[in-house]
């Protein structure tokens, strides 16, 4: 879970607030102290938190909340707008060249996950149409050309190297190559350094002066929390940084980098790496990430995951199997491996209104990538008549059909049991859908 102790505490300090019907000074004060040491045990900059308790406080003493009819849902909005608009208010969009190529510089250092959020970005540029160009100019760190080398196969975006060569000559001939190529993005992955140097910085301006960037990303490991605000400031002051990418914001990270480098550094958050795979990236929102700090949900977030993974065809397909109640152990499969591409469950819970402690509590449930693996594997063991017809699955057959997929029987019985309730739930549905049709005339299935 995003921020899990940070959001817990937040969570759990507003929650009480809501159980009061009134709300005084005292209650305000004794709630802003929990929440001031729950932001200085995230790692969040002390003026930053200092600032932003002063300014929720000021805001919560106006009339408008004490007097309220539902003071402690004021306090969570008010709580919710200060922290967008600590996190920069709206999302900083990429700047773009008046002339393709669009040229963006990522830098800095070593362990951040330059290079990876490098190929990340650019496949979020591919996926929005466009075609990017990937330029290895890290000549420095063992197999960092061979890296990216690697990632652009996987993506099927192509990578302009030189070897060896000075950087700066190798970003000039990869902007004369997008620009000969027509490709409208440059994603330039500089070097990297495990602290920052002067040789380093007098390489990476060199570089910006060589390629005139429209943006210098500099990419940030969250995990490690204000360490990371500091190297921020440290680039900042030696290159024109135009925004941050904050990576394995995933991982068991307190919060203080994404809460505090904007306020600290004035250079907005553009994007956040949420995971290894290479679709794990997308642009930072102040708003939705408060929102689900708060335990509010993400739900435009969600929504844009299953338009970008769910296929329209397959999904009218479905509709139609749903309608005539031929739901199959082969459709159940192609749900599991579609919502597989959203990304882990607990990610997708926390996006959900109200179900962002649901995350935590799943954890020690059968939910993970493994659980996923062994329902596939189950699945592809049988036969295709025993994928239409699961009745016929006696005890030899599930036996075979565990030994085949390396499970238990136990397991096979569980998936049929977990099958038959999804197969009862939408006969239901179809039912209901068909009631729907003749009464009101034709409409779309409410989950399709």
């Amino acid at each position: 879970m995003l921020f899990e102790s940070l959001s817990t505490k937040l969570q759990n300090t507003l929650k009480r607030l809501q159980g009061k019907g009134k709300l005084t000074e005292k209650d305000i004060d004794a709630a802003l102290r929990e929440v001031r040491l729950a932001l200085l045990e995230a790692d969040v900059n002390y003026k930053v938190v200092k600032d932003f308790v002063a300014g929720v406080k000021e805001l919560c003493l106006g009339g408008d909340v004490l007097e309220s009819l539902t003071p402690g849902q004021q306090v969570i909005k008010i709580v919710n707008n200060e922290l967008t608009a600590l996190m920069g208010g709206t999302v900083a969009k990429l700047n773009h060249a008046p002339n393709p190529p669009t040229v963006i510089m990522m830098v800095g250092l070593q362990g951040s996950g330059k290079t990876t959020s490098a190929a990340k970005l650019a496949n979020l540029l591919k996926k929005k149409q466009n075609t990017p160009l990937l330029v290895a100019a890290d000549i420095y760190r063992p197999a960092a050309i061979k890296q990216l080398q690697i990632l652009g196969e996987q993506l099927g975006i192509p990578v302009f190297q030189l070897g060896q060569q000075d950087p700066v000559l190798t970003a000039k001939a990869a902007l004369e190559h997008a620009k000969k190529y027509r490709h409208d993005y440059l994603v330039i992955d500089t070097a990297g350094r495990l602290h920052i140097d002067q040789a380093l910085m007098d390489e990476l301006a060199r570089i910006e002066k060589a390629v005139n960037p429209q943006e210098i990303l500099l990419v940030v490991d969250a995990m490690t929390g204000q360490d990371a605000v500091n190297v921020a400031e440290s680039f900042r002051d030696k290159l024109g940084l135009t925004g941050v990418v904050l990576t394995k914001l995933d991982g068991d990270t307190r919060g203080g980098a994404a809460l505090s480098v904007r306020a600290v550094t004035d250079s907005p958050v553009k994007f956040a790496g949420l995971g290894e795979k290479t679709d794990a990236f997308e642009p930072f929102y102040p708003e939705r990430m408060a929102s689900r700090i708060l335990g509010m949900g993400d739900v435009l977030t969600l929504i844009e995951k299953a338009q970008s993974t769910f296929d329209e065809k397959k999904a009218r397909e479905m509709e139609k199997k749903l309608r005539s109640q031929q739901f199959t152990l082969d459709d159940f499969l192609d749900q599991l491996q579609q919502l597989k591409k959203m990304g882990p469950i607990n990610q997708l819970l926390e996006m959900m209104p109200g179900m962002g402690g649901m995350g935590k509590k799943l954890k020690g449930m059968s939910v993970d990538e493994k659980e996923f693996v062994k329902v596939e594997a189950i699945i592809n063991s049988m036969t295709k008549k025993e994928r239409q017809l699961p009745s016929i699955l006696n005890s030899s057959r599930r036996r075979r059909i565990a030994l085949g997929s390396g499970t238990r029987v136990q397991d096979v019985n569980n998936l049929l049991k977990q099958f038959e309730m999804m197969q009862k739930l939408m006969k239901q549905f179809g039912k209901a859908e068909k009631g729907k049709v003749k009464g009101k005339g034709k409409g779309r299935f409410p989950f399709f």
